[in-house]
């Protein structure tokens, strides 16, 4: 993911997906309930505004970044919620408006940052493309949330080599935000793109491999699935412990989402 370009015109595409799912929304809609627990669509949306302006403080002001970096900290539980109520609770129309604006100024804001500089997030420091990577996975993993709530079936993209590339290299971050030595050999993971492609990571030959969709995995390491409803495959007791650890966004560890029917 070295190209910002590539990545920064692909997050503008999935930006502008979940736009269009949620732009025709009546008022009541915006309310609706999504399988994040108090969170609603305007929920989803103001989270992700939320972040767009973090990203662009990061990118732009590190040291006002870090004023915030110690407000998280000193709420690590609950900072990712309250902003995400405080957003949810401006009208809908007013909401959409900062999310749009927000993530335009953050597109523009990472097509200047000069090639090879990092830049401070609450995990490790970002680059330009890992930032926008970062933005893509979240923007998609959250436009599902939005999709689920509506009862809408999102056809799977290209796009998700961003997501799936994300989530092999959280690896070690899944096992180290829970206190857990991660595991010292690198993986195998061989994924299904949703054209029939095969997407690989880690050497081959690998003693611990992972196979399956690619649609199921981005899904898993979003903790937008529980492990059971993939059809991942798993070889080696440490590639199946990843999976039901797995995720590829910074922060807490996640409790996941329940077996379907549980």
């Amino acid at each position: 993911m070295s190209d910002p370009a590539v990545v920064l015109d692909d997050l503008r595409e999935e930006s502008e997906e979940l736009d269009v799912l949620v732009r025709e929304l009546s008022e009541e809609q915006w309310g609706a309930p999504t399988p994040a627990p108090g969170w609603t669509i305007a929920h989803q949306i103001a989270h992700l505004a939320w972040t767009d302006r973090a990203a662009l403080l990061a990118a732009t002001d590190p040291e006002a970044f870090a004023v915030e970096t110690e407000k998280a900290l000193a709420a690590p539980d609950r900072f990712v919620d309250e902003g995400a109520e405080e957003g949810a609770k401006l009208p809908p129309t007013e909401l959409l408006a900062s999310w749009r604006a927000g993530r335009e100024h953050l597109q523009e804001a990472l097509r200047a940052v000069p090639p090879g500089a990092r830049f401070p997030w609450y995990g490790p420091p970002m680059s330009a493309p890992a930032m926008a990577t970062a933005r893509l996975m979240e923007t998609w993993a959250h436009a599902q949330d939005v999709a689920d709530a509506l009862g809408a079936v999102r056809a799977p993209t290209a796009r998700l080599r961003h997501v799936a590339w994300i989530g092999v290299r959280a690896r070690d971050y899944a096992y180290l935000v829970r206190g857990i030595p991660a595991p010292t050999d690198p993986f195998r993971v061989e994924l299904t793109a949703p054209d029939g492609e095969m997407w690989a990571y880690g050497p081959e030959g690998a003693a611990q491999t992972i196979t399956g969709p690619a649609l199921d995995f981005c899904l898993l390491v979003t903790q937008r699935v529980h492990r059971d409803d993939t059809a991942l495959v798993a070889h080696g007791p440490d590639a199946e412990r990843w999976l039901g650890i797995a995720q590829a966004f910074a922060g807490p560890a996640g409790a996941g989402r329940a077996p379907e029917g549980a």
